[in-house]
């Protein structure tokens, strides 16, 4: 009895959704309309392209917030405009920034022989591993982009591992290896001297009882687990502030869509 009732209900709940989302469509309609009236059918041609793309925007907006009752047909068209937008954008700034200025013009618009010489002796190595990317798409010749992806890979690891070195593990070390008096100077008040004392100390212990938390050479006895135990605090502190900075980040963007839908699209005075 009970999988009947659920193909019973089932199409009931689809009539349900679908008259919600007419009704639904029809007050967005009729709201930007009511909104953007005065933009909308104003003698500015420049008015009337904005309205149609602040109305445009807030449609999308919404249907991406409809995510938020279950997948939906109009999110997954939402979805696919915006990742088509985005690799439509990506692809023409690659064309204007990269290989218009760096292979098309000197190759094609060379103004001498010389300059076109010039052009190929210091583009043809870049050129042929370009190329060699698209032989990814081959089955049988998809192993030459193999040469292209090393470069990438390579370069890519070499430049990263410098940055990350200098900024996770040298300037840290520089930082606990600070003289803990560093931070007192005499124009300050004894409220600020005390304050760089303090944080000097606070990361001098944390970073000590990290590492010592994750030392497995010799077990840790009684003394050992407390710093081992203080470590552990210091990393949870440390996970709860990048969680608390992600997901103030993430509040900020809900701030400024809802911003954009209050003060832009319905046009409430601030």
């Amino acid at each position: 009895m009970e999988p009947q009732a659920q193909t019973t209900e089932s199409p009931m709940r689809r009539t349900v959704e679908a008259a919600v989302m007419i009704a639904l469509g029809t007050a967005f309609v009729v709201a930007s309309i009511l909104c953007q009236k005065d933009s909308l059918f104003g003698k500015n041609a420049n008015d009337r392209i904005e309205a149609v793309g602040i109305i445009i925007a807030a449609a999308l907006t919404l249907i991406m917030y409809s995510f938020l009752y279950r997948d939906n047909p109009l999110f997954k068209i939402a979805e696919n405009v915006y990742i088509g937008a985005q690799l439509g954008y990506g692809a023409i700034n690659t064309w204007r920034l990269a290989l218009r200025p760096q292979i098309y013009n000197p190759l094609a618009l060379a103004p001498s022989n010389q300059a076109l010489w010039d052009a190929l002796v210091f583009r043809s190595v870049p050129i042929l591993l370009g190329v060699l990317l698209l032989t990814r798409l081959s089955r049988k010749h998809g192993w030459l982009s193999r040469y292209s992806y090393s470069m990438m890979v390579g370069w890519g690891a070499g430049m990263t591992i410098l940055v990350m070195t200098d900024t996770n593990i040298l300037q840290q070390l520089q930082a606990a290896a600070k003289p803990i008096q560093a931070g007192v100077t005499a124009d300050a008040g004894w409220w600020a001297n005390a304050g760089a004392v303090t944080g000097a100390l606070t990361v001098l212990v944390g970073t000590v009882c990290v590492l010592f938390y994750f030392f497995f050479s010799i077990p840790h006895g009684p003394v050992g687990q407390r710093v081992s135990k203080t470590g552990i605090w210091f990393l949870m502190l440390s996970f709860g502030a990048s969680f608390g900075y992600t997901a103030m980040a993430r509040i900020s963007l809900v701030i400024g869509r809802m911003r954009f839908l209050l003060f832009e699209w319905l046009k409430i005075p601030q």
